[in-house]
């Protein structure tokens, strides 16, 4: 088991991303990220039960965030996917794969906010 220093540096990373979020979907897109950033920390530990109560917790945030900016919405758009197939995969038992997914919407949630 990783120690709990790799889910604080998740956490730490998913604030200072956030951070860079505009005002209006700021509340939701931070949220998210810090909710994916806790999967991803679950999901390298191989707790996909974890991954996925976050990935879900993730998921409704950025729903939120998609609709509160037109630009940011293409780049949030593509993180809902990736957190659905999080949760696919999470549901299946595939902690490394969810993993993967919640990586990639982070990525696209940070892009969400340039």
């Amino acid at each position: 088991m990783k120690p709990i220093s790799t889910t604080f540096a998740i956490g730490v990373l998913a604030l200072f991303l956030s951070s860079q979020v505009l005002a209006g979907d700021a509340a939701h897109t931070s949220e998210a990220m810090e909710h994916a950033g806790e999967a991803v920390a679950h999901g390298d530990d191989g707790h996909a039960k974890e991954l996925l109560k976050h990935a879900k917790e993730s998921l409704a945030h950025a729903k939120e965030a998609e609709g509160e900016h037109a630009e940011a919405h293409k780049h949030m758009t593509e993180a809902v996917k990736h957190l659905e197939e999080a949760i696919k995969h999470a549901e299946m038992g595939h902690a490394d794969e969810g993993s993967k997914h919640m990586r990639e919407a982070i990525e696209h949630m940070r892009e969400s906010g340039h």
